[in-house]
């Protein structure tokens, strides 16, 4: 017996596929619903770097993840490994290169190793304070933000370490004291190296890494670093002795690469890009504070801040000139030292006391 074919007229009929339609309208709906978005697997940021677990900026990075995910309802979820769990700057770099990480909170020496525009900062004496440094940075981040994407990576905050001095086995005071020490560079940079020694200095190749056994070793006598730093790390208690003069400021940044931001929507974007601006401002008050309560703090445990006199800090600024003269073209790209040097006059003049 054949079967009879549905009466198309029929109000039933149309009825049936009408019904049929709305389901399978529904069904893709249904598998994107609020609440199968939420048990979805956030996006994992994995962030690496050499600050010391605890500290100011490990803080400030952690409370950064807990923003992330809240702003993004989950969507993006920051994994912190802080204390060089992840190995040097370079290693990160370079894991962030292959993808095994996707950011990193750096000094300019990881910046440095991916554009060699950053190491403008690292010029001795370069800046005198916080204020001039803020405003160069504010002229300089356009291009230096535009540089990092070009090489695949985006800059989403500056961070902000403290004012380096030297710390030491013996005290420094003068230049000459410094030449009489063995000094630790950062590896990554023969330039570096023979830069230090071309103007008299012993300079000693280590990984940021490697610094404490360096000290406790003999291989190197003096460090360059922030009181702040110099007290979460400990490291004063092997370098008793810490210069007057500082030498710079300690800048660096957070960055992710842009193969992984490229991944996250506009409006996660947006917040990350919102939560990362209130860390810089944070570290930018605080740190500065830090660093003051950092050397009164290590005083009481014994550290002896040796003191320089007018006649050394400008026996210290000249050379410093000199480093600043023999790294142009060589070490940091000329057009951009040029336009730091520009800018920082420029704020100097508008800012001079008369």
């Amino acid at each position: 017996m054949t079967p009879s074919r549905p009466d198309r007229r029929a109000p039933l009929y149309w009825l049936r596929v009408a019904a049929l339609g709305l389901a399978l309208a529904v069904l893709p709906a249904l598998s994107r619903s609020p609440a199968a978005e939420a048990d979805a697997a956030p996006t994992v940021i994995r962030l690496a770097t050499l600050v010391p677990d605890g500290s100011v900026w490990d803080q400030s990075l952690k409370q950064a993840g807990a923003e992330w995910s809240r702003d993004t309802g989950g969507r993006v979820s920051l994994r912190v490994y802080p204390g060089g769990v992840a190995g040097s700057e370079e290693d990160v770099i370079r894991k962030m290169r292959i993808g095994q990480l996707q950011a990193a909170a750096v000094t300019v020496a990881g910046l440095a190793q991916i554009d060699p525009a950053f190491k403008a900062f690292t010029i001795p004496m370069f800046f005198d304070s916080y204020p001039e440094l803020r405003a160069v940075l504010d002229k300089m981040t356009p291009i230096l933000k535009q540089r990092l994407e070009e090489k695949g990576f985006i800059l989403l905050n500056w961070g902000h370490g403290g004012w380096v001095h030297v710390f030491s086995k013996q005290p420094v005071s003068t230049v000459a004291d410094l030449k009489k020490l063995k000094l630790w560079v950062g590896v990554g940079d023969d330039r570096v190296s023979q830069l230090w020694k071309k103007n008299g200095f012993q300079p000693v190749a280590l990984s940021t890494t490697d610094i404490l056994s360096g000290l406790q070793s003999g291989m190197i006598d003096a460090i360059y670093i922030t009181p702040l730093a110099a007290l979460s790390l400990q490291w004063f208690r092997t370098t008793p002795y810490m210069s007057e003069i500082g030498l710079a400021p300690l800048v660096g940044g957070t960055i992710i690469t842009k193969a992984a931001w490229s991944k996250l929507s506009p409006a996660d974007q947006q917040a990350i890009g919102a939560s990362c601006h209130r860390v810089e401002t944070t570290l930018e008050a605080q740190v500065p504070k830090q660093d003051s309560s950092s050397v009164a703090e290590m005083e009481k445990r014994g550290l002896k801040v040796a003191p320089v006199t007018a006649a050394q800090a400008t026996e210290w600024r000249q050379t410093a000139e000199t480093f600043a003269q023999q790294m142009r073209g060589e070490i940091v790209p000329a057009d951009v030292m040029d336009l730091a040097r520009r800018e920082r006059d420029a704020w100097r003049a508008a800012n001079a006391k008369h």
